[in-house]
């Protein structure tokens, strides 16, 4: 499968749907959706999307994905990892770090750390403070808001090396 990865700035919440996998509460989405960059992978001439990443300015030369979300039928594929290599190539030469806030889940911290990530800091409470009901994930009830960096000052060259055994698998 040919895929394609585009920016889309008008109608994002066209990719509700596929947003709420990765932040379940609306209005949390709604915080950061039109000031962030929206990002989508999809299949080459193929309407549907198959994943998509919210990334916002933080200003001081940080970024940070907000929302990082792959279709159901489609993780475990390396589009999740393809998407965040892009978008860390796509902000090389325009700030010097990347975060991700993610929950205490195993299986998620170890996504962004084979990504690049390592821990940066912790918010204590953010779930229990800004969501309306317990976050579950993975049978981890989600407490503090864990921040995860990046530095972006890696070669383009290496980020895509990186990249292209998850290109060769996806298009296979």
């Amino acid at each position: 499968m040919k895929i394609s990865i585009a920016v889309v700035s008008e109608n994002k919440k066209d990719f509700l749907d596929l947003l709420l996998l990765g932040d379940e509460q609306e209005d949390m989405i709604d915080r950061y959706l039109e000031r962030g960059e929206l990002f989508v992978l999809s299949e080459r001439g193929g309407r549907a999307a198959i994943c998509v990443c919210v990334v916002t300015d933080e200003g001081n030369g940080l970024f940070e994905i907000k929302n990082l979300a792959t279709d159901a039928r489609y993780q475990g594929l390396g589009y999740g990892s393809l998407m965040v290599r892009h978008v860390c190539a796509q902000y090389m030469g325009k700030g010097t770090d990347m975060l991700v806030g993610t929950g205490e889940s195993p299986r998620t911290l170890n996504f962004y750390r084979r990504c690049g990530f390592s821990y940066s800091h912790r918010l204590k409470d953010f779930f229990i403070n800004n969501y309306r009901h317990t976050i579950v994930e993975d049978g981890v009830v989600l407490t503090d808001m864990i921040y995860l960096k990046k530095a972006l000052r890696s070669s383009l060259s290496s980020c895509f090396a990186t990249a292209c055994p998850i290109l060769w698998r996806v298009r296979r």
